[in-house]
């Protein structure tokens, strides 16, 4: 790798930022960022395996820092860079803020992008057809279309002929319903590359100018969606890809829902019976002599598959499950049960593949004009619809059928009772660690990985997040790690109260010594936020102080009440106003919430968040880790209760000049032997600790 080309670079850019931004103050940190981001890419520690984990404190400045380091070690090299974020707000701060200001610092051009996935994009087949282009309107809807909806139809349908529109439903002025969305939305099945009138299509352009950029803006989301195809499918190819995951503590839990799979019995019987009534229908379109092998295939393994799901869902009782759920213990089966998902595993591929099969055979048949594209869309439309469902249901039973694995950690196995019809199941499968495939797809493949948050760490260790993502932290495999303290001075611009209280969270009584407690810790005259560990508890405690807090004249705003955006911009006016604005809120006002200045001067965390392992994986892990002879609590709960309460804590201090008080009234962070570490990972306040 051209280093002094890079480093050249970096200089330049740095100096330009100076000139460009106004009261630019230098910061070593962000230096430091910056430097070592760039010499793990260039391959000074290790000449394989580059990559870098850096927790970065607010007010470093990491975006800006990784996009300073990396673009110009891909431009210089001829690779491709994909920035995976969390959050719609981060992607874009990334397109409007950061990418053009650092465009602005460079001697060099670069591109860039944000891609979206297909579900964002219209299909002009779709749009034709529902717009009554080709007559065939009616037959798309369900019930009678509104006038309106034909109206707008219309209307997207031009402007996507005029150039006027790209058919991303973002893109469109006003928003477009779901319910009319669901019939010209593109989709993998019926959007084929190959067929002419495709070609041009919202997705297919937008997908073409993928190729063409530098630097491409996605979501963890889209990443392992492309990582689960293979790689290079929707995004560059991972070999020759440098990924920044920025949010990178959101990774493990995405990674882990893209791997998990759910489908259920009656529902999959009903489906598969309309599929099987109309598949002789859809295969006429095809060439006879090739399809009917498949055909038939389809109709041999749905008419197997259909009483053998009824007839399962018969061998459950909703009564032998606790809160609607069955979980199986360390994700062992019956016997009979895993007999009988080795056969639906063999039964849902075969229809899988039969399926796609008849969809190809229509869709060469249209390539080589041998039938018009109006009688095939509607066919391959209702095709691709089954094509995702006998997919899914495939990845179900493949999952279920899957043996125990000799090493690591089992499948998490459950069943819960169905919302949607009487009688019914939904059979749920789910990893519990994901790391392995996450190196084996990523991190062993790419060219380099920058992984950075504000929170990665958990109880001051990298260990945790490594074992999640299953990237090695022993000192011989070269991955670096840096943990960048925040520019703010904790000291001096704000203090941790710990106040004494009669009760500790997990009794009864606290929810009662709440509403007694919180009206003399608010701060008259300023903004406060009161962090809730479950909606509850704030709504037990918003009911009981509501009139109180209006009695003096104070306004009470509660999460969920209203749009986020409503509550901040009614939160701004009032404080301008020096008025006493209280916010109540739980886990997701935790992060991402951004109150700057005197728009947050008062915290006030009610719990120390620990996620109670309530969902049927997290009681699968726990009891996974008790088998190998571990603590759950203290391997998972107190980690994650960590890095939720540093994410909490985060709330306050937004700007460098920011200053106020955390409150914190859960007494086991005194009490408690675990208590003493969480305090430890906070940052450095003032303390304040009543005893």
């Amino acid at each position: 790798m051209t280093t002094s080309k890079v480093q050249q670079a970096i200089r330049n850019s740095y100096q330009n930022l100076q000139h460009q931004l106004e009261n630019f103050i230098p910061r070593r940190a962000q230096n430091y960022l910056v430097a070592e981001i760039a010499k793990t890419l260039c391959g000074s520690y290790h000449k394989r395996n580059r990559m870098i984990v850096a927790e970065a404190g607010t007010g470093i400045g990491k975006s800006l820092s990784y996009l300073m380091a990396t673009i110009p070690v891909a431009r210089f090299n001829n690779r491709k860079i994909v920035i995976s974020t969390a959050t719609v707000a981060l992607q874009e701060q990334l397109i409007n803020k950061d990418l053009p200001l650092y465009r602005r610092l460079t001697d060099f051009e670069f591109s860039f992008l944000l891609a979206k996935g297909r579900q964002r994009y219209c299909c002009s087949e779709k749009m034709a057809a529902a717009s009554g282009v080709d007559g065939g309107q009616l037959a798309m809807f369900e019930t009678k279309p509104k006038a309106k909806d034909i109206e707008l139809l219309k209307t997207l349908y031009e402007k996507l002929q005029q150039g006027k529109w790209d058919g991303d439903r973002d893109s469109w002025p006003r928003p477009i319903s779901e319910e009319l969305w669901r019939l010209i939305v593109s989709d993998k099945h019926s959007c084929n590359g190959s067929l002419h009138a495709h070609r041009s299509c919202p997705f297919q352009k937008a997908r073409s100018e993928l190729d063409k950029v530098d630097v491409i803006i996605a979501n963890h989301s889209l990443v392992m969606s492309d990582i689960s195809l293979g790689g290079g499918v929707i995004l560059p190819e991972p070999d020759n890809t440098i990924y920044v995951f920025d949010e990178a503590h959101h990774l493990p839990q995405v990674a882990r829902d893209h791997a998990s799979a759910a489908a259920s019995l009656k529902g999959a019987a009903s489906w598969l019976e309309k599929l099987n009534q109309s598949v002789t229908k859809l295969a006429n379109l095809a060439d006879e002599k090739r399809v009917a092998r498949f055909r038939n295939e389809l109709q041999n393994a749905a008419q197997e598959l259909i009483p053998a799901l009824s007839q399962l869902s018969q061998r459950f009782h909703a009564s032998e499950f606790v809160d609607k759920t069955y979980r199986f213990e360390h994700g062992e089966l019956p016997e009979w049960l895993e007999q009988e998902s080795k056969q639906l595993k063999q039964l849902s591929s075969k229809a899988c593949l039969a399926v796609a099969k008849i969809a190809d055979l229509i869709a060469e048949r249209v390539k080589d004009g041998e039938i018009a594209s109006r009688l095939a869309e509607p066919a391959l439309a209702e095709l691709s619809f089954y094509i995702q469902r006998t997919e899914n249901l495939a990845q179900v039973w493949q999952l279920m059928a899957q043996p125990q694995p000799e090493k690591g950690a089992p499948l998490a196995r459950w069943l819960e009772v169905s919302d949607e019809r009487e009688g019914d199941f939904v059979v749920n499968v789910s990893p519990l660690e994901v790391g392995w495939q996450l190196d084996q797809q990523i991190w062993s493949r790419c060219v380099g990985a920058v992984l950075v948050s504000a929170t990665i760490r958990a109880l001051n260790s990298f260990s945790f997040f490594c074992r999640q993502t299953g990237i090695s932290d022993k000192p011989d495999d070269g991955v670096q790690f840096l943990a960048l303290a925040s520019p703010f001075d904790y000291q001096q611009q704000a203090e941790l109260y710990v106040p004494k209280m009669a009760y500790e969270p997990q009794m009864p009584e606290f929810t009662d010594h709440l509403i007694e407690r919180l009206p003399n810790l608010m701060a008259e005259n300023k903004a406060n936020l009161v962090l809730f560990a479950s909606y509850w508890q704030m709504n037990q405690v918003a009911k009981a102080l509501s009139m109180e807090f209006t009695k003096k004249g104070w306004c009470l705003q509660i999460q969920g009440e209203s749009s986020r955006t409503e509550i901040i911009n009614k939160h701004k006016k009032l404080i301008k106003n020096h008025k006493t604005s209280i916010l109540f809120g739980t886990g997701s006002f935790s992060e991402g919430l951004d109150l700057p200045g005197e728009l947050l001067e008062n915290l006030i965390i009610t719990k120390i968040p620990f996620a109670v392992p309530t969902s049927p994986v997290e009681q699968a892990h726990s009891e996974y880790i008790q088998a190998k002879g571990g603590n759950p609590f203290m391997q998972i709960a107190v980690p994650e209760a960590s890095k939720k309460l540093i994410q909490s804590v985060g709330r306050l201090l937004r700007k460098e000049k920011d200053s106020g008080r955390v409150i914190i009234l859960d007494r086991r962070l005194i009490s408690k032997r675990y208590g003493k570490s969480l305090l430890d990972s906070l940052p450095p306040f003032k303390r304040h600790i009543e005893h």
